[in-house]
């Protein structure tokens, strides 16, 4: 019998981060093939190549360079590619992860052409509406047909909306990254040597979601509130390269910080492990965090990772303090979630 085919979207930094152990656990378990389709949305070689590289994740068998636009323009361009593509070469499942762009182009292709989707990261909420990525998750969730949640939060929020068929809680494939990772890093980068920052207190700070860029006042909010909360420690800011052009454009300075080049894999993971506190509007960051015990403050509104604060490694930039003591997260499993999500997938085909 031939292998099965699953083909595997991804198109942005955090899911090329998930695909890593995803990918060894096809390699390793698993009765299907991962074939990766990389949409183009994160170009940048700092965004997009050197994860590959650095996770050692295979080349992706198809690339559509599809990236800019609107939201609206940029999914409608990857659902048309993407269409083609399934069309072309009759996939047996498609895979997606998170709440991205390519996520919903990817679910809605397959669905539209009866292919099973898959969706890793499922059942997230963050309950804002305005927020494009809530769309996504939302959307993406109500056309798949098997639904790997990485908490029981994530497991109830899709029972509420009457979706209980093919899902399972699984574990967080971040935590799995991490673990592969860490040592890794310790050993294969040098970036804060680089930067001269052994021994030096800093906070590691990302912005870079539409909701806080593209409304200035409020991004220099954001800005001063960072200066304010590192009470005069460095501020090492990677910096998105979307952020920098709008921030270049204003004329918003960034006195105070150290803006960097978006920093790969395993700097990042340095970067994390080195510093005293995490500020950021990135989910997984927020993890990531928590994985490297780092306290953080997301600079939104609301998260979709509510146990990171619930067990004090979290707080919202708007409220003044952590709300609970510091304690582990049994939700995000063992480090075993990508093959988990393997063995579903071959166990579906099996009987389905």
């Amino acid at each position: 019998m031939p292998q099965r085919r699953i083909f595997s979207v991804v198109g942005a930094r955090p899911q090329f981060i998930k695909a890593g152990p995803v990918e060894r656990a096809f390699k390793d378990h698993a009765a299907s093939r991962s074939y990766i389709v990389h949409t183009g949305q994160h170009y940048d070689a700092n965004m997009s190549e050197v994860f590959f590289e650095e996770l050692q994740i295979p080349q992706p068998s198809f690339k559509l360079n599809i990236s800019g636009g609107s939201h609206g323009e940029m999914t409608g361009r990857m659902l048309e590619a993407l269409d083609r593509l399934f069309i072309d070469e009759r996939p047996d499942g498609v895979l997606v992860y998170g709440d991205t762009n390519s996520t919903l182009a990817g679910a809605l292709a397959a669905s539209k052409l009866s292919i099973p989707v898959f969706h890793i990261e499922a059942g997230l909420r963050s309950f804002n509406r305005a927020m494009p990525e809530e769309i996504n998750r939302v959307l993406t969730d109500h056309v798949s047909d098997l639904l790997f949640c990485p908490t029981a939060a994530a497991v109830e929020n899709l029972v509420r909306e009457g979706v209980t068929q093919g899902v399972y809680a699984v574990g967080d494939v971040m935590q799995d990254a991490t673990q592969q990772a860490a040592a890794r890093a310790e050993t294969a980068s040098t970036v804060l040597e680089t930067l001269d920052l052994v021994g030096r207190p800093y906070v590691l700070c990302t912005i870079h979601r539409a909701e806080n860029t593209n409304d200035l006042d409020r991004l220099r909010a954001l800005l001063d509130y960072v200066r304010e909360t590192a009470a005069g420690r460095l501020i090492v800011f990677p910096v998105h390269p979307r952020t920098r052009k709008i921030c270049e454009a204003a004329g918003i300075g960034l006195e105070g910080f150290m803006p960097i080049d978006p920093a790969g894999y395993l700097d990042l993971q340095r970067l994390i492990s080195g510093c005293e506190l995490v500020c950021c509007d990135s989910g997984g960051l927020q993890k990531e965090a928590y994985f490297h015990r780092r306290p953080c403050v997301t600079l939104r509104d609301e998260t979709e990772w509510v146990e990171t604060i619930d067990a004090g490694w979290n707080r919202l930039w708007r409220t003044p303090d952590f709300v609970s003591p510091r304690r582990g997260i049994t939700d995000y499993g063992d480090g075993h979630a990508a093959r988990r999500i393997v063995e579903h997938i071959d166990q579906w085909f099996a009987t389905a």
